[in-house]
């Protein structure tokens, strides 16, 4: 058994896996494996930082091998957010609870509700992301309403949802409809419920 058995060799770089690239842990996003004529075989990928969010395409030779990044797994609840600083629940005890500024919650912010389960990916004892669910229903807060006439074109008119969030509907969507949104891409994807 030697210090390098654990490590992931660049054939091993995956969709999903997740290593340690300079101290900062990845996860491959593409993966293509080349072997071009008279050149040693490369592994051509697309990685993220989890900890900042920044995707780049980089190239793998077969000489170089990596930890794999152990990233953790907890459940938490969203509390309330004030002032640039959201506050989650860990486990059952009220107790628990942790607090992240606005950056480290990103474009999710237009997504949480109070008492909203929720993932934290933990690396190094440190939160590096929040995961939330990629479909959402939310409750149409305000809503102008669709001009006569309008449907036949299949417009678009702009609503803010129960959580302040702006979204280009359908015309025929009204205050107090139930919404599905891809939290993702951000996008309208259906009406759930009719007010």
């Amino acid at each position: 058994m030697g210090i390098f058995d654990d490590m992931l060799s660049y054939s091993e770089l995956r969709p999903g896996i997740t290593f340690v690239l300079d101290g900062d842990p990845y996860r491959v996003l593409e993966y293509s494996f080349l072997r071009m004529q008279q050149r040693k075989p490369v592994a051509q990928t697309k990685i993220k930082n989890l900890r900042s969010g920044k995707v780049t395409s980089r190239t793998f030779h077969q000489n170089e091998s990596f930890k794999p990044a152990d990233i953790e797994k907890e459940t938490a609840i969203f509390l309330y957010g004030n002032r640039g600083e959201y506050w989650f629940r860990k486990g059952n005890d009220p107790k628990n609870r942790i607090m992240l500024k606005e950056e480290k919650v990103d474009d999710i912010i237009h997504y949480l509700l109070p008492n909203m389960s929720i993932m934290l990916d933990v690396f190094e004892d440190e939160i590096i992301n929040i995961e939330i669910p990629i479909k959402m229903d939310l409750k149409v807060k305000e809503a102008p309403p669709g001009v006569k006439g309008d449907s036949a074109t299949g417009g678009n008119k702009e609503v803010i949802l129960e959580t302040g969030l702006k979204l280009n509907v359908p015309l025929f969507i009204n205050a107090g409809d139930i919404v599905r949104v891809n939290t993702e891409s951000g996008d309208y994807i259906e009406r759930v419920e009719k007010a």
